[in-house]
């Protein structure tokens, strides 16, 4: 079947007079990677891997054990919408290896690959569909705040048209790119929009992520807009989730789903969703990997805070979402704590693993919190045995950095980097003098 793939990959460069094929893959942080080359070099790339100098790249290899290589996945051949020539350009997603073939501990990709691969070997698929959110603004100007490119709410079609339109042409991209498109509209803040991505394995949607990023970011650069996945650019109104909904599913029956069940809940999963519960905290610095990310985690802007699940609660960490007509396929678990800032391979690899941790030891699910968490002291959820997420990026690594979980889910080396790599931003954070204290403390003291 891969040899299949490969010939289709060599048949479409020549077919379509591709000009350069790009060789996608992430660093540690979920920043894309890319190095192109001609046609003429693709089989051998195919076949045997393009070299690099793993060293240049943040979270890979030291110096003196630099070089990596990139082996192109066949199955994630794309030609490129964009670049207005009569010969496209195409892209393919790659895993990182070790010169000898082995995988490289430093791949996020590879990490995914690791935590799919023994799910399936339990007799589960892991499906992911993602609600993303993201900010049009004004092309930004040094010193001064962002400006939306419209003052439209909640599902308004805004007067002039300019963020639909460009809604409806990102939608056009990606579905020419293989990535379905099920909902999209304008959210609550000004400027802010949702894309919801149609469920596909965990996978192909985290590759899905990284080409989604990309195009939004092409079709707004076209008509002159800067386009952010920034959690939260703008003070005052609500930031930027990317709310993952998940489910398990065994050949094509939803593990998830139990019509006996009051929830229509199967044990597995609520032991899963148990899971997703213990270990929040332990994954939260990598779904939401930014010290910008925690001034969305704050309560009154429709952002989880607490660690709790519901039905239709969205003051909640995971909501259960009440499938239309009982359909037992639309059954599924929105985690809606993580942020489109994240890698996603990292964040669903840690989702992954927290809920299979749950299901393989029997987690017991706590009772719903079906209140508004937001109205409710502190105090009084604490003696109801409801947590809170981090409340700061140092905050998340302290307890990221505790788990056993997110160690051994992360391996040595991405768990290593990862921690050195944020506590150096926090540190820079730390020392920042911002605007804000110069406007409440200089004159004042």
């Amino acid at each position: 079947m891969r040899e299949h793939q490969r010939d289709y990959v060599l048949r479409s460069v020549e077919e379509r007079g591709v000009r350069l094929v790009r060789l996608w893959f992430t660093d540690v942080l979920g920043t894309l990677k890319s190095l192109a080359i001609t046609p003429a070099e693709l089989e051998n790339a195919l076949d045997d891997g393009m070299t690099f100098d793993g060293s240049s790249i943040d979270g890979f290899s030291r110096v003196q054990e630099a070089d990596v290589l990139a082996m192109p996945d066949p199955d994630t051949f794309e030609l490129l919408p964009w670049g207005g020539s009569q010969t496209p350009d195409a892209r393919i997603f790659c895993d990182i290896h070790h010169l000898d073939g082995s995988p490289f501990e430093g791949d996020p990709r590879q990490v995914l690959r690791r935590h799919v691969r023994d799910a399936h070997d339990a007799g589960f698929t892991f499906y992911i569909a993602p609600d993303v959110e993201f900010f049009y603004f004004e092309p930004p100007e040094p010193g001064k705040p962002p400006t939306p490119i419209d003052s439209g709410g909640y599902f308004d079609l805004t007067n002039s048209d300019v963020t639909s339109e460009l809604r409806k042409r990102t939608i056009r991209t990606l579905e020419s790119m293989g990535l379905p498109v099920e909902y999209s509209f304008h959210e609550d803040a000004p400027g802010q929009q949702e894309i919801d991505l149609r469920h596909t394995d965990a996978l192909t949607m985290a590759d899905g992520i990284m080409t989604f990023r990309v195009a939004v970011r092409e079709v707004a650069a076209r008509e002159g807009v800067y386009a952010t996945f920034m959690p939260k650019p703008l003070e005052g109104v609500q930031g930027s989730g990317m709310h993952v909904h998940m489910s398990l599913f065994t050949d094509d029956r939803n593990a998830f789903y139990d019509g006996d069940d009051e929830y229509h809940l199967s044990d597995l999963a609520k032991s899963f969703m148990a899971g997703l519960l213990r270990h929040a905290a332990e994954i939260t610095a990598v779904t939401n990997q930014t010290v910008n990310s925690y001034k969305r985690l704050v309560p009154g802007f429709e952002a989880p805070v607490h660690v709790s699940w519901a039905r239709n609660n969205r003051s909640g960490l995971i909501r259960v979402p009440i499938a239309k007509r009982g359909n037992p396929f639309a059954t599924r678990l929105e985690y809606r704590s993580s942020d489109p800032a994240c890698n996603p391979y990292l964040a669903f690899s840690l989702m992954l693993a927290a809920g299979m941790r749950g299901v393989r030891e029997g987690y017991e699910l706590p009772d719903e919190a079906d209140a508004n968490l937001f109205e409710i002291d502190d105090e009084v959820l604490t003696k109801l045995g409801i947590a809170q997420l981090p409340q700061s990026l140092a905050e998340a690594l302290a307890t990221m950095e505790r788990s056993e979980l997110v160690h051994e889910a992360l391996g040595e080396h991405i768990f290593e980097w990862f921690l050195r790599n944020k506590r150096s931003e926090w540190r820079g954070y730390k020392t920042h003098v911002s605007a804000f204290e110069l406007d409440r403390y200089l004159n004042a003291l």
